[in-house]
């Protein structure tokens, strides 16, 4: 750690650093010095393999909000002492640094629909202020991360190859998961419409990812590593699957998976409240698409990996992945049982 902070130019006898937050997948620490707060990172490179594109994403960004928006709150990071935005020690990793909001805070659950509102209004902000920058331009940090045919494809591979125990045992989630098969070629069909634009997509809405004022209004978007290329019914479909149902991806008591409607018209106001001008009419019609993609996909995802013996997720317990699979195939069909009233 004394190399990274003289990184920063500071005095590892000046400064405290202790863990903070609940993120799974970077290691974060809150850093003291003085009077100053910061939050401190080291980028997991198990999964972001190229720790440099995430920092040349965010630097592109930056430079392009401050020549169009300057008044748009961006939490860009803390510059090191040679200038950069991420600092690589040899042998050891890439860190990089951000200053602390003052007088904010995070939620790690959604409690109300006033907060899933504030959620889908800063991710469609986020994105309709880089309406104008060149998406091509972005660097790609997680290769293929919300391709749905990919992840049908390795389903249909983990079915040939993996764990055949298992997906015997599996064989009614299989079968359901098949059925609806449908979600997949809608998805390939937005593939070759030119009506759905690629644009800048955050890929990782859960509400953690918000910072909220004294007043539990929305300050801005956080934890950008995922931003990259991609099509709205990620960030949409992200949110439906974390704010739509009280309770998360593992909860083993079906029963208590419900959808939300309330949460769901707070998705819908808040995010088109920024991008009703920004979408076209394609788009919005797959609004109602957009919860079935993502909560599919993740459905896929760890099925797929409950039959390759649990090698991307891991698993807590015997079956943990077998769970959540069937938790967000639940999740799908209690959304479908919706629809007519959700898209009325």
């Amino acid at each position: 750690m004394d190399k990274v902070l003289a990184g920063y130019g500071l005095k590892a006898d000046q400064c405290s650093v202790k863990p903070f937050g609940s993120g799974l997948i970077n290691h974060t620490w809150e850093l003291r010095n003085g009077g100053e707060r910061y939050i401190l990172q080291k980028v997991n490179q198990n999964v972001f393999r190229e720790p440099e594109a995430i920092a040349w994403n965010l630097e592109f960004i930056d430079a392009y909000l401050h020549q169009q928006d300057g008044a748009y709150f961006f939490v860009a990071p803390v510059k090191t002492t040679s200038g950069g935005t991420m600092l690589h020690i040899a042998d050891d990793g890439y860190y990089r640094m951000f200053p602390f909001v003052k007088g904010s805070h995070s939620v790690d659950v959604v409690e109300e629909p006033k907060q899933a509102y504030e959620a889908a209004k800063q991710f469609g902000m986020f994105t309709r202020k880089l309406s104008g920058i060149d998406v091509d331009a972005l660097k790609i940090t997680l290769p293929s991360f919300h391709d749905l045919v990919l992840r049908y494809e390795q389903f249909l591979e983990a079915l040939e190859k993996g764990n055949a125990e298992r997906a015997i045992e599996a064989e009614t989630v299989i079968r359901a998961l098949k059925e609806h098969a449908d979600i997949v070629d809608r998805f390939r069909e937005i593939l070759k419409n030119p009506d759905f634009k690629r644009r800048v997509t955050h890929h990782d809405t859960k509400i953690s990812n918000v910072l909220f004022d004294e007043d539990n209004k929305g300050l801005c978007v956080i934890d950008l590593d995922t931003v990259m290329p991609g099509y709205f019914i990620s960030d949409v479909g992200d949110m439906m699957r974390t704010y739509l149902c009280p309770v998360s991806e593992e909860e083993k008591d079906f029963s208590k998976i419900v959808v939300r409607e309330d949460y769901y018209r707070a998705i819908v106001d808040g995010y088109l409240g920024e991008m009703q001008d920004e979408l076209t009419p394609a788009e919005k019609a797959h609004f109602f698409y957009s919860g079935l993609f993502m909560i599919y996909m993740q459905a896929l995802r760890f099925l797929t990996d409950h039959l390759n013996d649990d090698r991307y997720y891991g698993a807590k317990y015997e079956g943990h992945n077998f769970i959540r699979a069937q938790n967000q195939l639940t999740l799908l069909k209690r959304l479908l049982e919706k629809r007519e009233v959700l898209e009325g």
